[in-house]
């Protein structure tokens, strides 16, 4: 497996190693327009969809452009998080085009395609996904 597909079962490690229960699909799709918005509308049934890859400044990089145009709303204080606790790492995370917004009941997010910044956001994100759960099922908070 080349080092472009290991982000994926680093982030699928991440959550399993959690104490949240999350069930855990991985799909890899090419950098092409269609592949991705196949890809995520056919997870829409899931609470939430992490994509790795397509945020950088390449002109393959699409996803934060596909995922934007799929979303019902966005959540822009997921990224100010991600982005905020990233740069205490690395300037290059002001480089990354990350995107989060919600579909229907399905929260999506869109994490650098960097093994370093994919699992770094991920293990970030473990302390606020069980909270988005919660507020998306209209529990107190």
């Amino acid at each position: 497996m080349g080092t472009r597909y290991r982000c994926g079962p680093e982030i699928q490690d991440i959550l399993k190693k959690s104490d949240i229960d999350y069930q855990i699909t991985r799909l890899i799709v090419p950098d092409d327009e269609e592949a991705i918005k196949e890809g995520v509308i056919g997870n829409l049934d899931k609470d939430f969809v992490l994509t790795t890859g397509g945020t950088g400044l390449s002109h393959r990089d699409i996803t934060t452009e596909i995922t934007s145009a799929i979303c019902d709303k966005s959540i822009p204080g997921i990224l100010e998080y991600l982005r905020l606790e990233s740069l205490k790492d690395t300037l290059f995370a002001t480089l990354s085009r990350e995107y989060s917004g919600q579909k229907g009941e399905t929260v999506i997010i869109n994490l650098p395609g960097s093994m370093k910044g994919a699992s770094f956001c991920t293990r970030l994100l473990l302390y606020i996904l069980p909270y988005a759960k919660a507020m998306r099922e209209g529990e107190k908070h």
